[in-house]
């Protein structure tokens, strides 16, 4: 966050002494005062959601600049890149302080962030409204390559990488064109779904989080057993590669099972992918050594498959066993599923909606 602040601050501060008030930011409607304005009011609205722990709607208050809305002298364009500054190290602290399972309304498109979503979707104001009014005042601006590529693999699951994160970004965002790509006329951004069952959060992992556990890292979780078992590595594989491809869905790839009582992650299930065009799609799970045996994965699919079954066009999910994996065949059918096939060692269960 701060970095992404820095970095705004020191490509604006060249061009205070223009009249911001007269210069339209780029494509958008704002003038580049209103768009800088903007940027220190959501980056203290997002401050103010995580550290108040809103839970339904935004913190009823606003941030205005010194004399921009009571007739007084107003802030000149170096106090207003002042109070970016200042806000910015609002939500940066706020970050810091949260702790981990911590998530506060958003609305888009689950109504709810965590710490490392209101990072990024800060960090994407700044970049974005950075470049807006860069482009009003006709100066050169193209922020550090990470910190385009954190916003992307955080809330944009679904855009493809392209040549350069930046310019991804761009394109993703209705400000620039990709070679092969048709225009972005409309476009938000997307926070990783989360479901509760009786004693676990299930946690969708974002593009970071699946190549981070893929290439043997933690994912940003404290496991049980210490490391994520070797089939959600394998899974989260997987997910790495849908997101390199452009075939990253959210809310039908990989949770991580996280026990509430101590904030530790005990296993992941998810999807093999979307559903079919006969409303079938099939769930997989893999909890680690330590966490078998006390329920948790009959909990997690009951409560992955419910949700599944509630969405439109959904009618079967489906899970496959082999045939020797006797305890997985429990969880299953505890779960409520049905044997409906036996083949090569491999058995097949259906719940139907």
């Amino acid at each position: 966050m701060e970095e992404a602040v820095a970095d705004c601050v020191a490509a604006l501060g060249t061009v205070v002494d223009r009249d911001w008030r007269e210069v339209r930011a780029g494509r958008l409607e704002w003038s580049c005062r209103r768009t800088a304005e903007h940027i220190a009011s959501d980056l203290v609205a997002y401050a103010g959601q995580l550290a108040g722990r809103a839970q339904d709607a935004y913190v009823p208050f606003e941030i205005t600049l010194d004399g921009s809305e009571d007739g007084l002298d107003p802030a000149d364009n170096a106090g207003v890149l002042q109070v970016i500054t200042t806000t910015g190290a609002l939500l940066a602290a706020a970050i810091r302080t949260a702790p981990r399972a911590v998530r506060a309304f958003h609305p888009f498109p689950f109504r709810h962030a965590n710490r490392e979503g209101f990072a990024a979707m800060g960090v994407a104001e700044v970049l974005l409204h950075t470049h807006d009014i860069a482009e009003g005042t006709g100066i050169a601006y193209e922020p550090p390559a990470e910190l385009a590529s954190f916003v992307l693999t955080r809330i944009f699951p679904r855009v493809e990488p392209g040549p350069t994160p930046w310019r991804t970004l761009l394109w993703a965002t209705g400000r620039g064109e990709l070679p092969g790509r048709e225009p972005v006329t409309g476009w938000r951004w997307s926070n990783n779904p989360v479901l509760r069952s009786e004693r676990l959060t299930l946690e969708g992992v974002t593009p970071a989080v699946a190549a981070d556990l893929s290439l043997a890292g933690d994912g940003g979780y404290a496991w049980v057993d210490g490391a994520a078992a070797d089939g959600t590595r394998e899974g989260a594989g997987i997910m790495a590669a849908q997101y390199e491809a452009g075939a990253f869905h959210p809310e039908w790839a990989m949770y991580v099972l996280v026990r509430r009582e101590d904030d530790r992650a005990v296993g992941a299930m998810g999807f093999h992918g979307v559903p079919d065009g006969d409303g079938r799609v099939e769930i997989g799970y893999d909890l680690v050594a330590g966490a078998r045996g006390h329920g948790y994965a009959t909990e997690a699919l009951r409560t992955l498959s419910a949700w599944a079954l509630a969405r439109d066009g959904v009618r079967t999910v489906t899970a496959v066993v082999e045939e020797e994996n006797v305890p997985s065949q429990k969880v299953v059918t505890r779960a409520g599923f049905t044997e409906v096939s036996r083949r090569e060692g491999r058995i097949r269960y259906e719940l139907g909606g």
